[in-house]
């Protein structure tokens, strides 16, 4: 029979808080028993437990196909995802939620994927595409599709948006939970947030553990936290390659690890080719957390909450668990998922699938001209977007403008770089803006990744190397480039490259190749960022891919302009 036999070690029952020798058997891709039996004097055992599962991730923010995603995930022991496609949907609407279905149907792997609520995330930017009310209620009428994803529209929900309350109407019909996403939002405000979102029917079918509230993922603070989880909201851990709440949510797990679950948001390929979920567990054990608490979160309560397939270790139970080598550091020796070994000692067994490239982009080479921004009359003062390391938040300063020859231009002296977006849908004038913090100290970084509407956006210090980045973005319709036009290298022997780029021909997001090949190449292009063009962040691509992200206070940049995201209007 398919996937069938006995494995033994000791068994990781976290529902029961407890842990035995045992062997569980599997047969046809079903554990059909699982039981104690006599350990052998001196006999070593591996632990085995359930599969990790991410609770909230953007598959597209890895640059990788699903199907490549899970090759790398299952490494780390991940055997399911919360997958929220909003990121495609933006680009190729509807098309793009079926191709990330359909690609991840073709591995042994458990995606579960929503339908996204806000595409366009807001009316102050140009995306590619829409999901509307219609489209909302086809995709949750579709088996594939366990959720409503993340609210962005806060404001539309709290003022009673007609069309945001249509598609939340929509799931609770569908008997689907809706995602929430509430940035600060915190006592009476917080409150009406969650309640709308919410199902008020009890017997929906969730399980105590999971309630029957709502979730977030954008909780900066454990005050914020704390607030959210006393209004029944579920608090999901976000440690992603940008956003970081780890250590200031971790320690709420000793108190409220029923109503918590682990999530990475956006973990670009290189931070996924290194750890997952995993990590995350070692690192609140460490910090003197019961295991079972962690497990609790990394395990059992997204399955219960969402109602996903993956199993959790329990007869009847899809055979979908991890071996691990201590409760300590959760070294995977295997993975199993559905009974088959996906991945053993540092080896995916996932074989990669071919894939039709799907995108729009429309727009045209640019000039440095283009990247030029005129001072105003009598002129002393800009405002300038502050990005802050493992933050999706920016704060909004005024700081001196620096003018030559009556354009506004950079102050590298001060940190101080000239940011971009480029609408790649169609040619409009660039938006132009600047910026604090990114560091560079010679050329540009450009992505097409960039929230929500993935448009261009690029940094530089100045306009030469901008427009080469930018440009190396569009001819390979869609990737994250570094480049310098000007200015010598660093004596740091990385190379005689002048510019690099990682093409993403899939919707300017992803990329079809080896998984590994990616993490790989993107390695080497963030390496340029750093060592080469003197980028002070660790991660500043994945930052520069939030910059656009109006839903996110307080200063950002849309192709049409620079926006508050507290006001939620445009700014001079």
């Amino acid at each position: 029979m398919k996937n069938t036999f006995i494995l033994k070690g000791n068994i990781v029952d976290i529902i029961a808080k407890k842990i035995y020798y045992g062997e569980v058997q599997v047969i046809n891709s079903k554990i059909i028993s699982i039981k104690p039996i006599e350990q052998l004097t001196n006999q070593q055992a591996n632990y085995i437990l359930p599969g990790f599962i991410d609770s909230h991730v953007h598959i597209e923010s890895s640059m990788l196909i699903p199907s490549e995603f899970a090759r790398l995930a299952v490494l780390h022991g991940t055997t399911g995802t919360i997958s929220d496609p909003h990121e495609i949907a933006n680009v190729n609407g509807m098309e793009g939620i079926r191709f990330m279905i359909e690609n991840g149907k073709q591995v042994p792997f458990k995606f579960h994927f929503g339908a996204p609520s806000c595409v366009p995330a807001t009316i102050f930017e140009t995306a590619g595409n829409a999901i509307t009310v219609k489209d909302v209620e086809e995709l949750l009428a579709m088996d594939d599709i366990f959720y409503l994803s993340e609210m962005m529209n806060f404001p539309g929900v709290l003022n009673g948006d007609r069309e945001v309350l249509q598609k939340i109407a929509a799931a609770k019909k569908a008997n689907k939970p809706v995602d929430g996403h509430a940035p600060g939002l915190r006592g009476e405000v917080a409150k009406k947030y969650i309640e709308a979102i919410s199902f008020k029917d009890y017997s929906n079918g969730f399980s105590s553990v999971a309630g029957n509230g709502t979730t977030d993922h954008e909780c900066f603070t454990a005050e914020e936290a704390l607030d959210k989880l006393g209004y029944g909201m579920k608090i999901l851990i976000r440690e992603g390659s940008a956003a970081k709440n780890f250590e200031a949510l971790i320690n709420l797990l000793h108190e409220h690890f029923e109503n918590m679950m682990f999530c990475s948001d956006d973990k670009h390929p290189d931070s996924l080719a290194e750890s997952h979920i995993n990590k995350l567990c070692a690192r609140a054990v460490a910090k003197g957390i019961n295991v079972f608490k962690v497990l609790q979160a990394a395990c059992i309560n997204p399955v219960l909450y969402y109602k996903m397939k993956n199993g959790i270790l329990r007869n009847g139970d899809a055979a979908d668990f991890i071996v691990v080598k201590d409760l300590i550091n959760f070294e995977v020796m295997q993975t199993y998922i559905d009974g088959q070994l996906v991945a053993e000692n540092g080896k995916s067994f996932i074989k990669s699938v071919q894939s039709t490239a799907i995108n729009k982009f429309n727009c045209t080479l640019k000039k440095a001209a283009d990247f030029a921004i005129v001072a105003k009359e009598n002129q002393t003062e800009i405002l300038v977007i502050e990005a802050l390391e493992g933050q999706l938040i920016t704060n909004k300063l005024s700081m001196p403008a620096t003018i030559k020859n009556g354009l506004l231009v950079t102050d590298i002296a001060n940190d101080v770089l000239k940011i971009v977006v480029v609408n790649r849908y169609y040619d409009t004038p660039v938006a132009i803006a600047f910026i604090k913090n990114i560091g560079l100290q010679q050329g540009a970084i450009a992505s097409s990744v960039a929230h929500d509407s993935h448009n261009i956006v690029a940094v530089g210090v100045d306009d030469e190397s901008i427009c080469e980045a930018v440009n190396l973005v569009i001819k390979e319709k869609g990737g994250v480039s570094a480049s310098f036009s000007q200015t010598l290298l660093m004596g740091n022997g990385l190379g005689k490259n002048k510019s690099m780029v990682l093409p993403l021909p899939i919707a300017g997001l992803m990329s079809a190749e080896d998984g590994f090949k990616v993490a790989a190449d993107y390695t080497a292009i963030n390496n340029f960022a750093t060592k080469v063009l003197g980028s002070s962040m660790e991660a500043p691509f994945m930052t520069l891919s939030f910059m656009a992200l109006l839903v996110i206070p307080s200063l950002k940049l849309s192709d049409k302009g620079l926006f508050d995201g507290e006001s939620f209007q445009f700014v001079n």
